[in-house]
């Protein structure tokens, strides 16, 4: 059984948010106006919640209505992960042009554009190996 993916950060990226907002299922945010820089990261609006500073969030997990705002459909948090050319990462989650993912030297978690980062072989389990 193939499980996450690890990957090899080709281009260093240092992070623009060093406040990130922590939402949770259920929190109400104001949803402001969609991302639309030259990377092409679609799906990405500027939100804003109470006591914390506005960051971008996935349009998939907002839950949107009339009035311009949105609850949270999971929890969530827009850290990004700052890493170096060479470093190591496992994938957990792609959103729109990003992932999640997990250092491997020091277990340090956030969201790495895709444009950084080139995939090695799938990490498989034991008994996938066993059955080769």
């Amino acid at each position: 059984m193939i499980t996450d993916r690890d990957y090899i950060v080709i281009q260093p990226h240092v992070s623009e948010f060093p406040e990130p907002m922590i939402l949770k299922a259920g929190d109400r945010v104001s949803v402001g106006e969609r991302y639309d820089g030259p990377e092409g990261w679609p799906d990405w609006y500027l939100c804003s919640a109470p006591d914390q500073q506005a960051g971008f969030v996935p349009d998939q997990i907002l839950d949107r209505h009339a009035d311009g705002f949105a609850t949270m459909r999971e929890d969530f948090t827009n850290r990004e992960l700052s890493v170096a050319e060479g470093e190591v990462l496992t994938g957990e989650r792609q959103l729109n042009g990003w992932l999640w993912a997990t250092r491997c030297s020091d277990g340090a978690s956030g969201w790495v554009p895709l444009d950084n980062i080139r995939a090695t072989a799938p990490r498989m389990t034991h008994d996938t190996q066993k059955s080769l």
